[in-house]
């Protein structure tokens, strides 16, 4: 069965990351904790105000809930970092292979979507830097803001399925380099669910997430989805 639709995660799959979606949560975080770059890799692909949340409740609140209030309020001075790196930053541009791949798969006739953990503000200020916006590269974006339920659920897949016009999630790949990525490929049934081993996550620590396929480099991709 051919593919018809590729779905990959933006920061560090498709967008040089340097580090800094992590660096830009511990940084609103440490007005109020104290966190490692372990634990916000932890959370990494989740949707932000959940993974604040968590972080929260882990190292402040001894598992009880997390203020509602506090979560809203380091969500935005996140959003303002990441929005200040992404329009300001050197070195914003794609990841090694990413336009090539692309281009590839559009060529042989696949739907390409991007989805994230990032809320739309976020999305749009990428596009914006890349110049993706409004171009044929990409036939579909998708936000964490945008669905019910962000990863490790199927909603972020499924819209993209919705946006792109493709019902059957057999012909469909789901690609990224967190486990939360390869999680939410899972729960949308997806006949590919590849993990990228150059961004945020080594090899080993997304070997343990349910995968098809552990690949060090995008430009591994065309010959396993095409093939």
């Amino acid at each position: 069965m051919s593919i018809q639709l590729a779905i990959f995660d933006m920061a560090g799959t498709t967008v040089r990351d340097d580090d800094a979606v992590n660096i830009c949560l511990r940084d609103a975080l440490a007005a109020e904790v104290s966190v490692t770059r372990d634990e916000i890799n932890s959370v990494m692909g989740l949707p932000k105000p959940i993974a604040i949340r968590l972080v929260l409740e882990k190292k402040l609140t001894g598992g009880k809930p997390a203020d509602s209030a506090l979560v809203g309020a380091l969500h935005a001075d996140f959003l303002r970092r990441m929005l200040k790196h992404y329009q300001d930053a050197p070195g914003i541009e794609p990841m090694p292979h990413a336009v090539d791949t692309f281009l590839q798969l559009k060529r042989a006739g696949v739907r390409i979507a991007l989805d994230t953990g990032f809320s739309r503000p976020i999305v749009n200020a990428i596009l914006e830097r890349l110049g993706w916006n409004g171009t044929a590269l990409l036939d579909a974006t998708v936000a964490s803001d945008e669905v019910a339920q962000g990863r490790p659920h199927a909603d972020l897949a499924f819209k993209a399925m919705e946006l792109t016009g493709v019902r059957d999630s057999g012909r469909v790949a789901k690609v990224g380099d967190t486990p939360s990525d390869l999680q939410e490929g899972t729960a949308a049934g997806c006949r590919w669910v590849i993990g990228v081993t150059n961004g945020t996550h080594t090899r080993e620590q997304l070997a343990g997430s349910p995968h098809t396929h552990l690949i060090s480099s995008l430009a591994e991709l065309p010959a396993i989805v095409l093939a």
